[in-house]
């Protein structure tokens, strides 16, 4: 008995520094700051199969802005996903300068239109009309009881996640969970992203990069994303899924 109440206490004492590893984010986690203003671009492509060729390439530019926004301040995000000769989304986000919150969000897909999110008069649209809790359309009304959750606390826009990985207080052995929202689609929802350690990438002039490793896991699906530690910019993102695979690079020049 007396062998195993100090290895009781181990396990209880390593359990506990496990536990300690997992960081709820909240507004004070972030660093705004690391956000970097202007044009940066990202290449992704798919394979069928891990020494398959690349397909499906698209180019993904985002541009930050810092910005006064119904009197505070802001910075906004504006995307264009460019798909072979054609673009394919746009969005505009404007977020809060302080906890990186999304006061407004507006989205164009090629498929689908357009849809706004005024998260601070708590309103939204679908292809310009106004939508509540009183639309007949069942996916309209699915959307709309997610965005109301979504006003009632505090989320980080999935949309956004390539300018949410800089801003997290990296550290190794530390589990994110992170309060998700793409406005439009689900209900917030807490999504573990995990520092599993660190790596370098070569880039122009053999130069190595050290980066964060930072790990998402779900069914079907992995996840690594390579951050830099000077920049703190998504350099790369390696994802598997049912035997295939997406890539995003970060490229070096924007033009």
């Amino acid at each position: 008995m007396k062998k195993l109440i100090p290895a009781v206490c181990l396990l209880l004492s390593t359990f506990s520094l496990k536990a300690s590893d997992t960081v709820y984010v909240k507004a004070s986690d972030l660093n705004t700051r690391v956000l970097i203003p202007g044009t940066h671009r990202w290449l992704v492509y798919f394979k069928m199969g891990k020494d398959s060729t690349r397909k499906l390439y698209s180019l993904w530019t985002r541009k930050i802005d810092l910005l006064q926004y119904e009197g505070r301040n802001a910075i906004s995000v504006t995307q264009e996903w460019e798909d072979k000769d054609s673009v394919s989304h746009t969005a505009y986000t404007v977020c809060d300068s302080k906890d990186f919150s999304t006061l407004y969000h507006e989205s164009w897909w090629k498929q689908t239109g357009k849809a706004t999110f005024d998260f601070l008069k708590k309103e939204m649209t679908i292809g310009g009309k106004k939508t509540d809790a009183a639309d007949k359309d069942s996916v309209n009304l699915k959307r709309f009881s997610a965005f109301t959750k979504a006003t009632g606390e505090y989320f980080l826009n999935w949309h956004l996640d390539l300018e949410v990985f800089p801003q997290l207080p990296f550290r190794n052995n530390t589990t994110f969970m992170i309060n998700y929202y793409d406005p439009g689609f689900s209900a917030p929802q807490k999504v573990p992203y995990t520092v599993t350690g660190s790596a370098a990438l070569t880039g122009y002039d053999q130069q190595k990069v050290d980066c964060w490793l930072l790990e998402h896991n779900s069914k079907n699906n992995h996840e690594v994303f390579w951050i830099s530690k000077k920049t703190r910019e998504v350099l790369k993102l390696e994802q598997e899924f049912a035997g295939r695979y997406r890539y995003k690079i970060k490229l070096g020049f924007s033009m």
